[in-house]
């Protein structure tokens, strides 16, 4: 049986960045099992290493108050409670958030002050019943296997798929309410890309037009565009990134020919491997109206700029913004891997997809009307 997607998934997608500006929050709380002097940590949820942003000591009144600035427009905090109980807040900035706890390792825990809070407990709700649920029916399910009882597991699986779907549903329906808010993007764990990638796809825009500095969002809009994609028949998008002598070189202004994007970079064996045959079918077709636009997902220019030189890549048309796999031209066109290439004709559209070797030989043969 199928596993939902837990909340972990989204709290490991946080980058950090240095707090010099931002909105102001404040949290704080009780935790009527902690003593005067426990040490209360303000961490980075799901980090590796856990990332210990400030700390604070229980007051002789058992509370414990943090106050900083989000500069992030949103991160996933967690509040550890002298280790004895983790409890999760979101903070945008300008929050007034308090905590009741127990300070227990299974205790419980009230977070109000916050929108975002309260739809995470929400969802957080939601999911607990139904992972209750389906821990439920994975035991009848092994018990059904053991006695082959063909029929109950038939009603298992209906079951699960029932529920599942309405849990799923009922994220769906609330992911228009949440707008573009930090648990909106939260909530999105919760999906199956593969059939729920329209609401994904329209959540990732409108974070894009309407938050576009939010650092949360860049990360899951740049994972929509991968998985949105580039695909045989669409125009190639227009990528404008700079040279190896740091000019600023497009895409468009090879229009008129058989163009070759390729994504490549020096770290990237498979892709320095594949050199020697790309060198060769640039020099077999360059004179028949042929030529390649290589991106480069290195962070290194010194490394890009060698590997250029090393591997003979006698074309004009490098580009880079050393963003690694943050690559703006990347997500654009949804490359996950490299060597990923896209083959365009005149007109700029996409004709073929990762071509290599022979394959790309035989179809520039055919495009550029080139016998044997």
């Amino acid at each position: 049986m199928k596993n939902i997607l837990t909340a972990a998934a989204f709290l490991t997608t946080v980058t950090l960045f240095a707090q010099t500006t931002g909105k102001e929050f404040t949290i704080s709380g009780t935790a009527k099992n902690l003593q005067p002097e426990h040490k209360i940590y303000l961490e980075i949820a799901g980090t590796q290493p856990l990332v210990v942003v400030d700390s604070a000591k229980v007051g002789a009144d058992k509370r414990f108050t943090f106050k900083r600035k989000e500069v992030d427009e949103g991160t996933v905090y967690q509040v550890n409670l002298a280790g004895a109980q983790r409890i999760i807040v979101l903070i945008e900035g300008g929050e007034t958030i308090d905590i009741v706890a127990d300070g227990t390792e299974k205790g419980g825990a009230k977070v109000t002050g916050s929108k975002n809070n309260d739809y995470y407990q929400q969802l957080i709700g939601m999911y607990k019943e139904m992972n209750e649920k389906s821990l439920k029916w994975q035991e009848e399910y092994a018990q059904a296997e053991q006695k082959k009882d063909s029929k109950k597991i038939a009603k298992i699986q209906q079951d699960f798929e029932a529920a599942s779907q309405a849990f799923t549903g009922k994220v769906k329906s609330m992911i228009p309410e949440l707008g573009t808010s930090l648990v909106a993007l939260f909530a999105t764990n919760f999906l199956n890309p593969e059939v729920d990638f329209a609401t994904i796809d329209a959540l990732a825009k409108r974070f894009e037009t309407e938050r576009p500095t939010m650092k949360q969002a860049q990360v899951f809009v740049g994972n929509a565009k991968r998985m949105r994609g580039i695909q045989i028949g669409d125009a190639a998008p227009e990528i404008t990134l700079n040279s190896t002598e740091n000019k600023p070189v497009s895409l468009s202004s090879l229009r008129g020919k058989i163009v070759l994007i390729d994504f490549w970079a020096s770290w990237c064996g498979p892709c320095r491997q594949e050199n020697p045959n790309v060198v060769r079918v640039y020099n077999r077709f360059k004179d028949k109206g042929f030529e390649i636009f290589s991106v480069s997902l290195d962070r290194d220019k010194a490394a890009w700029v060698k590997a250029i030189e090393k591997d003979g890549l006698i074309w004009t048309s490098h580009v880079s913004d050393l963003k690694y796999w943050q690559s703006i031209a990347a997500q654009n066109y949804g490359v996950n891997a490299i060597p990923a290439t896209f083959l365009l004709d005149k007109d700029g559209k996409v004709i073929e997809k990762n071509l290599r070797g022979v394959a790309l030989e035989k179809k520039l043969e055919e495009l550029l009307k080139v016998n044997n």
